[in-house]
């Protein structure tokens, strides 16, 4: 569902990051995210609230800034990435 907060989740498996890019332009990097609350997340019916109950006060983050955050390529979506690591 989408998400009036949220823009887009990605998953970085091999980092255990979960970027966070919100509908204000802000991105954020959640560190030490397991991959069982990524996938939570992007199953999630409101990600908006997951993301408050779940990883806002939870995880260490920082926050992408200037060029870095609007350059930054998109990388795989939440979802792509973990149906790719559960195909093996």
């Amino acid at each position: 569902m989408p998400s009036t907060v949220i823009r887009d989740f990605s998953y970085d498996e091999a980092r255990n990051e979960l970027t966070v890019t919100f509908r204000t332009g802000k991105v954020y990097v959640y560190t030490l995210v397991p991959p069982s609350v990524a996938a939570a997340a992007a199953a999630a019916l409101s990600p908006g609230a997951f993301f408050n109950q779940m990883i806002g006060d939870r995880y260490r983050y920082r926050q992408e800034k200037g060029e870095a955050a609007r350059e930054k390529e998109p990388g795989m979506s939440l979802r792509d990435a973990l149906k790719a690591s559960t195909e093996d």
